[in-house]
């Protein structure tokens, strides 16, 4: 697996020890994992408000909570990864209200009113452009389920391409039970740098240039019942991602390229 090879040259290299690497890299799963949900925001634009705290001129502010819900969901999400806190139905309910807690809304069903805001379960039928997702009524025991799933294989010794396939499988089933009314593709993603985090590997970016592509493989992997349509996207986005922060560091190690700049008096 070409994506274990490039961890190794990551790690080697010492890229995660870069100061500011880890704010940059959260940065951009921010920008990416919003951008694919309808953010608008650039990546410099999503980079200036989580670290200065200022909001885009001529951005709709719910797009800026998104991002800012976003960023304080991956942070909680990687605390609980580095305390190595179990994988919980609890847990990923929490993460879902951080992503959703300033933009989630309330859903009024037969069952009673739902906010999205609080990590509950839907009770209702959702659909997604051609997917259909498991009714209502399944959506706690398939989550319950697999949380218990995923514990079980992470209890156990598993290799480098073993982890990352975990992962990724993780964030399938996640989106594909679609627990929540909204922020199920932030959530699922969210659970795979979880996992991610738990093996001290660099988390994946899917990136929003490649959402229609994204979407399909989630598409085809379903009609298909094939994980491995998913995985071997996933797998491309990550090896993507690894080679272009293995080239940017190799970059800037040359000599005269360690400042960014050179002055010019």
């Amino acid at each position: 697996m070409e994506a274990v090879k490039l961890i190794a040259e990551y790690n080697s290299l010492g890229i995660a020890d870069v100061i500011d690497h880890e704010r940059f890299n959260l940065i951009a799963i921010d920008h990416h994992s919003t951008r694919i949900e309808g953010s608008t925001l650039t990546e410099v634009e999503t980079q200036v408000l989580i670290n200065e705290g200022r909001t885009p001129n001529g951005k709709p502010m719910e797009e800026s909570l998104m991002v800012t819900d976003h960023h304080a969901a991956l942070l909680f999400t990687l605390e609980n990864a580095k305390v190595k806190n179990s994988l919980s139905v609890s847990l990923l309910q929490n993460i879902n209200s951080l992503v959703m807690k300033r933009t989630g809304k309330v859903y009024n069903t037969m069952l009673g009113a739902v906010d999205s805001a609080t990590g509950a379960f839907r009770k209702g039928n959702v659909t997604a452009g051609v997917s259909y997702f498991p009714n209502f009524d399944k959506v706690e025991r398939l989550t319950n389920e697999l949380v218990k799933k995923l514990n079980e294989s992470m209890g156990k010794p598993l290799t480098v391409e073993q982890q990352l396939n975990l992962s990724f499988d993780a964030h399938f089933n996640l989106v594909s039970i679609h627990p929540y009314y909204d922020g199920n593709g932030r959530t699922s993603r969210l659970l795979m740098n979880y996992i991610q985090a738990l093996y001290s590997l660099p988390l994946a970016i899917v990136r929003s240039e490649n959402k229609a592509a994204y979407i399909q493989a989630l598409v085809d992997t379903r009609q298909q019942k094939d994980i491995n349509i998913f995985r071997q996207f996933m797998a491309g986005e990550y090896v993507t991602m690894l080679k272009q922060e293995i080239e940017k560091f190799k970059e800037m190690q040359k000599p005269g390229k360690g400042s960014g700049f050179s002055f010019l008096f």
